[in-house]
């Protein structure tokens, strides 16, 4: 495939790109048509038999567990409070 002036355009529009410098202009046209041509080469690659790679790794996530605990009082967290009502904190109203 390959990338003319009009797929250039196409590409700059839906990106919202300022491609008027010719000199970008350019300098992108080639940078996206190696893109292109990579991806081509890539797609004449046999991956007939070839699991599809899911992870990079084999390890496995080590989790620690997940143990619910009372680390502050209601009192020591609401002592820390610029305004408070007896159970809550008191912030500013941000819906009208």
């Amino acid at each position: 495939m390959k990338i003319d002036e009009a797929t250039l355009d196409r590409i700059a529009e839906l990106a919202r790109l300022d491609m008027r410098d010719p000199e970008l202009r350019s300098s992108m046209l080639h940078d996206m048509q190696r893109v292109i041509d990579f991806v081509e080469v890539l797609s004449k690659v046999d991956t007939k038999g070839v699991e599809p790679l899911i992870f990079l790794t084999d390890e496995q996530d080590v989790l620690r567990a997940d143990v619910s605990s009372l680390e502050l009082s209601k009192e020591e967290v609401l002592g820390n409070a610029p305004v408070k009502d007896s159970d809550y904190f008191k912030v500013p109203r941000v819906v009208g």
